[in-house]
């Protein structure tokens, strides 16, 4: 192999392995789970990371995993009882700031699945923000992960899956 195919392979293999990121956006801890093999919805979690000196949104997404991809969030009604809610706008990703997707907050959902989300597959989505523009992300699915695995907010992300901030 000529050293200038060695060079392209290397700085390929970079690619591949670093967070993906956007005009100082960055999504990490990213995962994607449904209920099961015939379930018709999923959902996607990670953490949204703005690294400029402007906020930005995070206002859509598409997948063709999903006829239809939205932004949703959990809301606790008047009787008490947790329903999942479509946002409107999308989430607002303050400047240096970030963003947590998160079970039992704020979240993809996949609407429609064209395919089963399977455990170890990957899911590309594009996510739309409304200063950085698109950016494709590949999601793993992981059905074994439980809430609060991987990430926390109390101002920092626990990355103990090994991957830090």
């Amino acid at each position: 192999m000529s050293f200038q195919k060695s060079i392209l392979a290397a700085v390929a293999a970079c690619a591949i392995a670093m967070p993906a990121f956007a005009d100082g956006i960055t999504i990490k801890d990213a995962y994607a789970r449904s209920s099961g093999p015939s379930a018709k919805t999923g959902a996607a979690f990670f953490v949204i990371v703005n690294d400029t000196d402007q906020d930005d949104t995070l206002v859509s997404a598409k997948s063709d995993i999903a006829k239809r991809v939205e932004t949703h969030t959990h809301i606790k009604t008047a009787d008490g009882v947790m329903q999942m809610r479509k946002v409107e706008g999308g989430f607002p990703v303050a400047a240096h700031g970030m963003h947590a997707l998160q079970r039992g907050g704020d979240h993809l959902m996949f609407m429609g699945l064209t395919r089963p989300m399977n455990q170890g597959d990957m899911v590309t989505v594009t996510l739309t923000f409304e200063k950085a523009g698109d950016m494709t992300v590949e999601i793993p699915v992981d059905l074994k992960r439980m809430p609060g695995d991987g990430m926390t907010m109390k101002g920092d992300m626990d990355m103990s899956n090994g991957s830090n901030n």
